[in-house]
């Protein structure tokens, strides 16, 4: 998957003009987060059809919402990072009720998105993939089950009839081990 960054030089200027009202900032935004933002919801959903109309309701709702970011509490990517999972989730769980199956397939996880970008990183490249999977199994089930299938805590719960308190220490182990590896990546860079 590739998608676009905006340079962090630019990110603060682009909020100042969403937060301003500046309607030209926005197909800024969209450009550059778009396809990022399209592929943590395609994983969640697995639908095309659907995972469109979640990035378009995504977008508004960053719009509507961009006065209440906090640059304090994490980066912009982060925070319109979690208004798409939490609309992908919350579309997930209507149509799960509506009666609505939803599969992944590999087929959607392939797709190469951004491809106008100049300034693409590919995830892959990276190792993300490969640093997940290093987890034990039981950490990985966890990651795989909140992070890319969208699960809440008491869902995994429930799934996996684990207590709540396991399938939380579990995350949290998690996700401490992944923020140690990306700081060691990091600081070699």
């Amino acid at each position: 998957m590739e998608f676009n960054l905006v340079n962090p030089k630019n990110i603060s200027s682009l909020i100042n003009r969403l937060k301003s009202g500046d309607q030209k900032a926005f197909p800024e935004l969209y450009d550059n987060y778009s396809s990022a933002l399209y592929g943590v919801i395609l994983k969640i959903l697995g639908s095309e059809e659907h995972s469109q109309d979640v990035l378009q309701d995504t977008f508004v709702k960053i719009w509507k919402k961009i006065h209440s970011y906090d640059e304090s509490k994490g980066s912009f990517y982060t925070w319109m990072l979690n208004i798409a999972r939490n609309t992908a989730i919350d579309k997930y769980r209507k149509l799960k009720k509506e009666g609505v199956k939803l599969e992944i397939q590999d087929s959607h996880l392939n797709v190469t998105l951004g491809e106008k970008a100049t300034n693409a990183i590919r995830v892959d490249e990276i190792g993300v993939k490969e640093l997940v999977e290093k987890l034990s199994p039981e950490l990985y089930q966890m990651i795989d089950y909140v992070y890319f299938k969208g699960y809440t805590h008491q869902e995994v719960s429930e799934e996996l009839e684990l207590p709540l308190g396991t399938v939380k220490t579990r995350i949290r182990s998690a996700v401490k081990k992944l923020r140690n590896v990306f700081s060691l990546i990091l600081f070699w860079i």
